[in-house]
């Protein structure tokens, strides 16, 4: 007589069970595939996007965002993929309208920088549509972050660009002329030009510190998401960066006025003058961890787990 083949409930604990977690990375071959295929349908589109980052210093942080976006899902991986539920029509719908937009901008758009900002949007949207498809809504809510951040990859509107500017070029104006005032050095201020002992110094748009400004907006956000848990002390990191970046600008400005002055003119054509700016922004980081600390001190501690008895 042969031994019962019954299943017992024992048995059935043991049976290979595909689990959501299970499916992660066969989904997640899939999602590469997609975004694959969409940067080679649009590699005319990155490529000039590639080539406008190289010669615009206010987008060259644009390649590296997709890159960043990855490594925040995956640092984030445990509770993004505890609840994969793939959603291909709703995702396949948002996956093929951004590719219209990416397609049909790139194609009719008369403007060539407005045609490169519209068509670099419809692909992150493509490839975000291709996340909800593998992954599910509830992944992408979860993910909601790291996919958003793909904004930053979108060129600015040259619209956007001057009137940052010159909002950051009025501010730093103001502030250089504070600091002139507090370290005692005479000086006649006409709009953006000062007159100073023996030197003549104009304010340009190069001086407006946007390249360094969007570079700490990116770090604040960055730092807040991956450090902060509450939505006041996001808000709050990134709320100080515009007057860091303020200060930050006009220090430099002064203390290259400074040394024109005291040491030696050649300061302001020389090496700290074009390629210190990673001196002062260091400067500007330093000033934003103290109130990075303080943020996380005063932030409610996380509930400790009840232990059951």
């Amino acid at each position: 007589m042969r031994p019962s083949t019954a299943i017992t409930s024992s048995t059935l604990l043991t049976l290979p069970i595909e689990t959501s977690v299970n499916r992660v990375p066969r989904l997640a071959v899939l999602f590469g595939l997609h975004a694959v295929a969409v940067a080679a349908i649009t590699a005319g589109i990155l490529r000039t996007l590639v080539e406008f980052t190289w010669d615009n210093p206010t987008a060259s942080h644009a390649v590296g965002i997709p890159f960043v976006t990855l490594v925040l899902i995956y640092m984030n991986r445990d509770s993004i993929f505890s609840r994969v539920r793939p959603s291909p029509w709703v995702g396949g719908v948002i996956a093929v309208a951004g590719l219209a937009l990416a397609i049909t901008a790139h194609l009719l758009t008369a403007s060539a920088a407005l045609a490169l900002s519209i068509a670099t949007a419809g692909i992150a949207l493509s490839w975000i549509g291709g996340f909800v498809g593998c992954f599910g809504v509830a992944a992408a809510r979860a993910a909601l972050f790291p996919l958003v951040f793909l904004v930053f990859m979108v060129p600015m509107p040259a619209i956007a660009i001057d009137a940052a500017t010159r909002f950051l070029k009025v501010g730093s104006t103001e502030l250089v002329a504070g600091l002139f005032t507090l370290t005692g050095t005479p000086h006649f201020r006409q709009g953006f030009v000062f007159t100073l002992p023996d030197l003549v110094i104009e304010i340009a748009d190069e001086c407006s510190g946007i390249r360094s400004s969007i570079a700490l907006l990116l770090t604040s956000l960055l730092a807040g998401h991956r450090f902060l848990r509450s939505p006041w002390g996001r808000l709050a990191l990134v709320l100080v960066i515009l007057p860091i970046a303020l200060f930050k600008n006009a220090v430099r400005i002064v203390v290259l006025s400074l040394l024109a002055i005291h040491v030696n003119s050649s300061f302001l054509t020389g090496q700290l003058h074009h390629e210190g700016g990673i001196l002062f922004f260091l400067m500007a980081l330093g000033l934003l961890l103290p109130i990075f600390l303080l943020v996380r001190r005063f932030e409610k501690p996380d509930p400790e787990p009840v232990q059951a008895t």
